[in-house]
This record gives structure tokens, C-alpha cells and sequence, in this order.
């Protein structure tokens, strides 16, 4: 027995001796020149590899650095960039027969430059570019740079990157590239010719993470960003602000969460999932959602046209839901919308909270209380110029905090009875609207309000919050009191009037001239009768007479 053990400590001894000693007589450094050539065939890019050295314990073969070439259309700069390459061979046919076996590849902290250009054309669509259309002959599996092997012959059991950092950003472009830290990628099976599986993870921009789980290839020999690909993706805590998927100046912003899958065949790409973003924001002056939003969506795009179709849009907010369909066509930096936007009696109390994303600014410390919002708006043109237009109608609401009858200062005197409460009660509002970046304009405003009568009118709102209606109240019911019939208009009174002032802080101004005009011209004869009805009708918005 301790014969026995003597015997194998000795052979363990002369194993590890060999394993010590051996390295120091195969130059693996011969085998660079191989490796390089291989490997910028398959890739058809320059591929420069730096030391080499042999581990018999790992089975691998290690370079110091690596450099692969960028397309000289896009930059001079290296394309990938890592602090060391791994090269899993096999040991036997590496010491006997001088023969490079390449098992697998680990690229260790890689550094790499994503480019795209407004022709929709990536830095790397020609990988492969130099590589033949010959299928690999038997037996080539896990060693494919051996030999004389063409380009497309590569094939590598496991192709890794591990820690790596990706840098996308725009051809010939001053604009900061999108990065992303921590970004692994498994490979298995790996060949030119067939599909195979692959893991994708990286931290997202701003924070988040980002998994794509699923297979690609064979990879398109004459552009690589059109080969196959079907994967599971999943996206937690995307900063839009800061993904780069948007433009800044937009205003968009949130975080989002998304579960969904994609499919392409090269030519058409194919991708449905669910998106929930929190904190949403739309505009550029707007505030954060109070709570948040879910886009249900299907989308086909078309890789060479660089279009595409929305088939599904479902976009909800507690039980108020909507419906966004229709077509998009990338042009240079941005992209051309031509969407409708569908939703009938949407809850306003689910609405409330996305008001402040829009935009939209209530009359200080206002809000809108009960009923339902309908609306077809049609949106179109570049995504950082849209212009949206369509009917838009409140029913049965309540703009709490609020009365416009107050508003109009004197509205008690006009009933013959006081006012109470704070609120505005709003049967109907309907208007046909036109948001663009030159401000909002609403045309055929009719507003009903139970104890006032009929609004209609037409305005704007200036970008900035600024108001500009030309309106007119059509009194009705007990509405139409004494003030009017001193102004002798009788039942059914109207009163012309402005609203300035802001969004936040409206100002109701009574037209003058048009009520003389329209009003009291033709029913007064003497000028101080006139003005008398003028002073009284004045006082319908707070304005008191000018003494002389």
C-alpha cells in the first residue's frame, strides 16, 4: 500500500512538473500571427492581439491586449478595445502537432464604440463582411480558427464578454454618447451559419438594468444588424431623461418598466410587451404624473426602410384607457408620426394625475372633480415638432377650488341671489384643439355651467401659460337679473368678455366696445343711458367706474 501511494505521489509530482515547466517550452507567442489572421478573416476587421501566455491549468491561452479595427467609414479609433483576451484551447493538439484549437473566447473588460449613421447604417453592420459564404466542413465544431479555415468556419463552444462598457452615440456627431456599465454576454454554440443562444445584462444610463434572453443568427453576411434575432427582454428602471432614446429638449421623462419580446427575420422586426412608466412627464414645462401609466403595445418595423406601424397602443391610467394607433418613418436624427389618439369616456378622476405631465395648468388650486373626458386627436409631424388636433369633451365634471361665477365679480347681483360654494359645475365643455410648440389654440369652445349659462368663444395659451380668448356668456334661467335688463338685454343676456391673465391665474376683462356695439347701440338713444348700462355691466367683472 504505501508502494502504491510512493508510485502516485511520484507520477502527481512529474504532473505538476510538467504542468510547471511546460509552458516554458511552448512559445505560444508564435501562435499570435495565427490568431490575428483568423480572427480579422471572420470578422473581416484588422484584429490585433497583444503577449501571449499559456495556462495548462486553465486550458487557455491569455493576450494582454486586444484592439479590433472599426469600419473605416465610421472611425479610425478601435472598434472593441479590451484589457486582456482569453482563449480557451486544446491542450493536446497546442503541445504535439503546433495546432490552435480555439474552444472558447473571453473578452475581459472590453471597451466598446457602438456608431449609428442617419442612413441607418451601425458601425457594425459589416462584421462578416470578409468572411465566405462556404458552410464549415465536419468536425469543425470548437475548432474553428485551426488550419485553413475560412472566415465563416469560426465556430467557438462558448464566446464571452464579461464587464464590459458600451458606448452608442451618432456618426460624426458632437452629441455625448449613451453608455453602459456592466454589460456580460454569453454566446454558446457560436457559427457564422447557425443560430444560437445568447444572455445579454448591462446596467441601463441613469440607473436601471437591461436582460435580453434568447437566440440570433445566422448572421447576415452582407449586414450584421439585419441578422435574426428572437429574444425576451427585460427592462427595470429605464431613466428616460437620460436613456438617449428621446431628445432632452422633448421634456420627456419618467422611469419605466418593460417585459416584452422581440422577433426579426433581417427584414422585419416584430415586438410586443408591456411598458409602465412612473413619474411620467411630456412636455417640457410639465410636472411628473401622480401616478402611473401602462402602454400595452405590437409594433412592426421594417429594418431597411427604417418604418414602421403601431397595431396596438392600449394606454391606461387606473380604468381610463385609450387607444394610440398608426405609423412612424425615421428622417436623419428624428422620426415622423402620423398616430390617431382614441379614448371615449375616460374617468376624470383617473386623468387627474396626468394633467401636470401635459402640461396642463388649472386655475390655482383647482382641480377637476367626477365625469368623463372624450377625445380623436390626430398626431403628426417630427416627434420634437408634433402637432396634435381633435375634438376634445368634458361632461358632467366639477372644477372644485373654483367658481367662475365669483370670477365674474358681480354674477349675484345678475341672479338676484348669492352664489355659494367654490365650485364650478360643468355639464358640457367641448372645443376642437391644436397643441403645437407655438402654443395651444382651441376653437368653438362651448361651455355649459348649470348656474350661468352657455360659454362660447375661441383662444390660445402661449407656450408659456399666457391666455388670449375672446368670449361670450349667454345667460339663461335666473341667471339673467336685473344688471341685464338695465343694460337692456333683456331675457337671455349676453355679455362679451376676454380672458387673459394665465393658465394658473385667469383674468376675466369685460369687452366694452363689444358690448355697446352688439348690445346697447341699438337699443339706447342717449349716450348717458349708455354709459350708465356700461358702468352696471362693467361691474360684472370686478371693475369699478373711473371717477373723472
Amino acid at each position: 500500500m504505501k508502494r502504491v501511494l510512493k508510485i502516485v505521489g511520484i507520477v502527481i509530482a512529474v504532473i505538476l512538473v510538467v504542468v510547471i515547466v511546460l509552458p516554458f517550452f511552448v512559445d505560444v507567442n508564435s501562435f499570435g500571427p495565427t490568431l490575428e489572421s483568423n480572427l480579422s478573416t471572420a470578422l473581416g476587421r484588422q484584429v490585433k492581439v497583444g503577449n501571449l501566455s499559456l495556462s495548462l491549468f486553465s486550458g487557455t491561452v491569455s493576450a494582454e491586449d486586444l484592439a479590433i479595427a472599426d469600419d473605416p467609414a465610421f472611425s479610425q479609433a478601435p472598434f472593441v478595445k479590451a484589457k486582456s483576451l482569453k482563449v480557451g484551447v486544446e491542450i493536446m493538439p497546442l503541445i504535439f502537432s503546433k495546432t490552435l484549437h480555439v474552444t472558447e473566447l473571453t473578452l475581459d473588460r472590453p471597451e466598446i464604440t457602438l456608431l449609428h449613421a442617419a442612413s441607418g447604417k451601425w458601425n457594425f453592420s459589416s462584421l462578416g463582411g470578409g468572411s465566405k459564404s462556404n458552410a464549415p466542413s465536419s468536425g469543425t465544431t470548437g475548432s474553428g480558427t485551426g488550419g485553413s479555415t475560412g472566415g465563416t468556419s469560426l465556430t467557438v463552444n462558448k464566446l464571452s464578454v464579461d464587464d464590459g462598457r458600451l458606448s452608442v452615440g451618432k456618426a460624426n456627431s458632437s452629441a455625448k454618447p449613451q453608455t453602459y456599465d456592466q454589460v456580460n454576454i454569453t454566446v454558446r454554440d457560436f457559427s457564422f451559419t447557425s443560430q444560437f443562444p445568447f444572455t445579454l445584462s448591462a446596467k441601463l444610463p441613469g440607473g436601471g438594468d437591461l436582460k435580453l434572453d434568447g437566440k440570433a443568427g445566422p448572421i447576415n453576411n452582407s449586414d450584421a444588424s439585419l441578422t435574426p434575432v428572437s429574444a425576451q427582454v427585460a427592462v427595470k428602471h429605464l431613466d428616460l431623461a437620460a436613456s438617449g432614446f428621446v431628445d432632452p429638449s422633448s421634456g420627456i421623462a419618467g422611469l419605466a418598466d418593460f417585459d416584452g419580446k422581440l422577433d426579426s427575420d433581417g427584414k422585419q422586426l416584430h415586438t410586443s410587451g408591456t411598458l409602465t412608466a412612473d413619474k411620467l412627464k411630456l412636455a417640457a414645462k410639465g410636472s411628473p404624473a401622480g401616478r402611473p401609466v401602462q402602454l400595452k403595445y405590437a409594433l412592426e418595423h421594417d429594418l431597411h426602410t427604417q418604418g414602421g406601424k403601431l397595431t396596438q397602443g392600449d394606454i391606461s391610467m387606473g380604468k381610463a384607457l385609450a387607444q394610440l394607433t398608426g405609423t412612424y418613418q425615421t428622417q436623419g436624427e428624428s422620426a415622423l408620426l402620423n398616430m390617431k389618439l382614441n379614448g371615449q369616456g375616460m374617468p376624470v378622476d383617473e386623468l387627474q394625475a396626468m394633467l401636470p405631465a401635459l402640461g396642463v395648468i388649472l386655475p390655482s388650486g383647482s382641480s377637476l372633480k367626477g365625469g368623463t373626458l372624450s377625445t380623436a386627436l390626430a398626431i403628426t409631424g417630427p416627434v420634437d415638432k408634433l402637432v396634435i388636433t381633435g375634438p376634445l369633451r368634458l361632461a358632467d365634471t366639477r372644477l372644485a377650488g373654483f367658481n367662475l361665477a365669483s370670477k365674474m365679480s358681480a354674477i349675484s347681483a345678475l341672479t338676484g341671489s348669492q352664489q355659494s360654494g367654490s365650485d364650478t359645475s360643468i355639464q358640457n365643455l367641448s372645443t376642437d384643439a391644436r397643441v403645437a410648440p407655438d402654443g395651444i389654440r382651441t376653437e368653438n369652445v362651448n361651455l355649459t355651467v348649470p348656474t350661468l349659462g352657455v360659454v362660447t368663444g375661441n383662444g390660445t395659451i402661449s407656450p408659456g401659460g399666457a391666455l388670449n380668448y375672446k368670449m361670450n356668456a349667454t345667460l339663461s334661467g335666473g341667471a339673467v337679473g336685473g344688471l341685464t335688463q338695465m343694460a337692456g338685454m333683456g331675457k337671455g343676456g349676453s355679455v362679451p368678455f376676454f380672458i387673459q391673465g394665465t393658465t394658473s391665474d385667469p383674468k376675466f376683462v369685460p369687452d366694452v366696445q363689444g358690448m355697446v356695439g352688439s348690445q346697447l347701440k341699438s337699443r339706447m338713444g342717449a349716450n348717458s343711458q349708455a354709459g350708465s348700462a356700461v358702468d352696471a355691466l362693467t361691474g360684472l367683472f370686478g371693475k369699478k367706474k373711473k371717477t373723472k
